[in-house]
């Protein structure tokens, strides 16, 4: 089909033609194409069929097959005048088909408030409608299916609002649309499969509002959209499969708020958003899998607010979002996938709902808002394995239940766990959130101290006559008694146990005559053996070293063990004192 030209020229001969399916029209006309020029770069024979002929054949329920014809000022708006009808009376055509004609209008071509009644398909396959607005507006299509592939609407306007093509198989696959209005509001597509694949739609308004595809897969695979805008608010996808895969929506408002979808899968994946917004407020999308991976946006909003999509599954994975922020505020997902992405642009992730965050490998450069202000934000698990945080994360350790967010990954390695906590814990310290800080940092360390265990285990089975050794004694140490010298207070209150502990077990020594603490200056204020037991723990705790009391036997040993105890314990008491003062 030539659609590369600037004009083209009419004859109209007196002979008749004989078209490929043996129907015999009474002229022949011959279609030249030329360019700016006005050089001839092609032409094409026609059968021709007089519009009053056509008329006729309507006015007689008769078969109208303009298969290959050429049709001149068709309207059935001047035939209704014509006939002395009114003018949204409802015209019926019997097995309509014009496939591969030319329609030529000064005006429109009208095929409004029609009835295509046709055993078969209604087929407009490689239909040419060179000039005029072309209008289905309000017709209804009583047939098996319904084939617009590979028409050309040089005008570009083209009215579909409130069709109804009923079940069966609908076909706009690579049609081309010039600049102009594509008006499909309040269309209702039947149960049937719905093709706009590869179809170009060229610049201008392209409106679905309120449009109702009943069910079957419907696909805008490497579709087209030019300049303007693509608006689907309100519409409503039943079941099947829903494909906008490698679509081109160009520059304009793209505008899917509140739309219904209950397909069971929903492809965005590789499609280019141009320089505008994309609104998907409000969206409603029951038990799907929704499927971005690899999209491109541009410069403008990426609004998901309100969506609900409790029972939905949608996966950003490798995305790029251009210069615009990315907002979920309120909405509710099974899952939400930001994995690999490239987050260079403000991000507000303080969902109602969503059982799975995965911001796993992403690249975050400037806010990821996760910190809950005038609602509960319910996130059950987050995945920040691998992320590379050079902007910040805003969230809360208790709000948001940091701990239970991380932990609860399914299927995440205790070194994962261990690395997701250090990353929150740089980020709560470039914050300021402090004891956020400290909270990340003890998990940390909690969960590198298994990880540790269980790869050394894991290498050999004998790595455990020290392996767990040692982290039993770097769980009491270190994280019970003064949880990685984040807490002076936990560190203090240790102090004051392992004094008692001490002083306990030397009344026991004296008692059972292993050990003995004398008073070296004969015990002027007369205290009992069991007070004097716990002021020699005192005073060797505390390296105070008076020389009044002073120990024998197993006593001695277990002296100096709390002496070395005592050291130790001052100075992790010091180092959690002090980190908290200065900061």
């Amino acid at each position: 089909m030539e659609t590369n030209y600037s004009y083209y020229n009419i004859e109209i001969k007196n002979a008749p033609f004989l078209t490929p399916n043996n129907i015999q029209t009474p002229k022949t006309a011959i279609i030249f194409f030329c360019n700016d020029r006005g050089e001839i770069i092609n032409f094409r024979e026609y059968g021709y069929y007089e519009t009053k002929d056509i008329y006729d054949k309507i006015e007689n329920n008769k078969e109208i097959n303009l298969d290959n014809c050429y049709v001149k000022n068709f309207s059935l708006k001047a035939y209704r005048l014509y006939t002395l009808q009114d003018p949204k009376t409802m015209i019926e055509l019997k097995n309509f088909s014009a496939k591969n004609a030319f329609f030529d209008s000064k005006y429109s071509i009208d095929f409004s408030f029609c009835i295509f009644k046709n055993d078969n398909v209604v087929s407009f396959e490689n239909t040419h409608f060179a000039s005029g607005k072309v209008i289905f507006a309000s017709s209804i299509f009583n047939s098996k299916g319904v084939f617009f592939s590979y028409a050309f609407f040089r005008d570009g306007n083209a009215d579909f609002s409130k069709v109804h093509f009923n079940e069966g198989e609908t076909q706009f696959k690579n049609a081309i649309f010039n600049k102009g209005e594509k008006d499909f509001q309040y269309a209702i597509f039947g149960k049937g499969t719905v093709s706009f694949i590869n179809t170009q739609f060229g610049d201008g308004d392209t409106l679905f509002i309120n449009t109702i595809f009943e069910g079957g897969d419907i696909s805008f695979k490497v579709a087209n959209f030019g300049d303007g805008k693509k608006d689907f608010r309100y519409a409503k996808f039943g079941k099947g499969e829903l494909s906008f895969d490698r679509t081109q929506f160009g520059n304009g408002l793209i505008d899917f708020r509140t739309v219904e979808i209950e397909t069971e899968k929903v492809i965005f994946s590789r499609s280019i958003f141009g320089k505008s917004d994309v609104l998907f407020e409000a969206i409603e999308i029951k038990n799907s899998r929704v499927n971005f991976k690899n999209a491109e946006f541009g410069e403008g909003i990426v609004n998901f607010n309100l969506a609900e999509c409790s029972n939905t599954k949608i996966f950003f994975d490798r995305s790029y979002f251009g210069s615009g922020s990315l907002t979920f505020y309120n909405s509710k997902f099974n899952t939400l996938s930001l994995k690999s992405c490239h987050l260079d642009y403000y991000i507000d992730l303080r969902m109602a709902e969503c059982q799975l965050l995965d911001l796993s490998d992403s690249i975050i450069r400037d806010i990821v808002d996760i910190k809950p202000f005038d609602f509960n934000v319910k996130i059950n698990s987050v995945n920040f394995e691998g992320i590379r945080l050079i902007g910040r994360i805003y969230i809360d350790w208790n709000k948001n239940r940091v701990k239970q967010l991380i932990t609860q990954q399914s299927d995440a390695s205790l070194s994962s766990i261990a690395e997701q906590f250090r990353v929150l814990k740089q980020n709560f310290n470039v914050t300021g959130q402090y004891n956020d800080e400290d909270k990340a940092y003890v998990e940390f360390k909690r969960f590198e101290s298994k990880s540790i265990l269980k790869e050394a285990v894991k290498q050999k089975k004998w790595n455990s006559i020290w392996a767990y050794p040692s982290y039993w004694f770097k769980w009491l140490v270190f994280d019970k008694m003064g949880l990685y010298a984040t807490s002076p207070t936990r560190v203090f209150i240790s102090v004051i146990c392992v004094w008692f502990l001490f002083g306990c077990l030397y009344y026991f020594l004296e008692i059972s005559g292993l050990g003995k603490t004398f008073s070296s200056v004969g015990n002027p204020d007369k205290i009992s053996i069991l007070a004097q037991s716990f002021y020699h723990s005192a005073i060797t705790f505390f390296t105070i070293g008076y020389g009044d009391v002073f120990p024998e036997k197993l006593t001695r040993l277990f002296s100096a063990i709390e002496g070395f105890t005592g050291v130790f314990m001052m100075s992790y008491f010091t180092v959690a004192f002090v980190r908290k003062i200065l900061r």
